[in-house]
């Protein structure tokens, strides 16, 4: 099983992790956070991430990072250097979710369902009337209604 490793500016990795537990009720403590502090050196922040990776307990880890080119990002990126992980910057939730679904894929295979699922995850909601559904026209009133 792949282990999941999210970096992000703090609060948000603990946050998104602790969004994984309230979805799933078996909870995955194959999911890790790292929350970067702020002016935390970087150099300090890939040596906690090095331990976490570690505690982990594989090294097929696909590490979620929130913003590319942000330290976060760049620490993510030395820690999966040379080793057998993955790394996708713009984590979001639906990304995360979707990858704590799958986690038991081949890596490669993991890395494609999470990027679909963040992009898929991300879309225009209506705001006046429902999505996907047609006005009927054998309705009394005029407002549709979702059931």
């Amino acid at each position: 099983m792949n282990g999941i490793l999210i970096i992000a500016h703090a609060p948000l990795a603990s946050a998104l992790r602790q969004c994984v537990s309230h979805v799933f009720s078996d909870y995955p403590e194959s999911v890790a956070a790292l929350d970067v502090q702020p002016n935390m050196p970087p150099e300090e922040t890939l040596a906690q991430a090095r331990i976490v990776f570690g505690q982990l307990g594989t090294s097929h880890v696909l590490v979620l990072a929130d913003v590319f080119g942000a330290t976060p990002c760049n620490v993510a990126q030395k820690l999966v250097d040379g080793v057998t992980s993955k790394l996708i910057a713009g984590v979001n939730l639906p990304m995360l979710l979707r990858t704590v679904s799958y986690r038991h894929e081949p890596l490669n295979a993991l890395v494609a369902r999470a990027v679909a699922g963040g992009t898929q995850g991300v879309m225009q909601v209506a705001i006046t009337a429902p999505q996907n559904q047609a006005l009927r026209h054998h309705d009394q009133d005029q407002h549709d209604h979702q059931q």
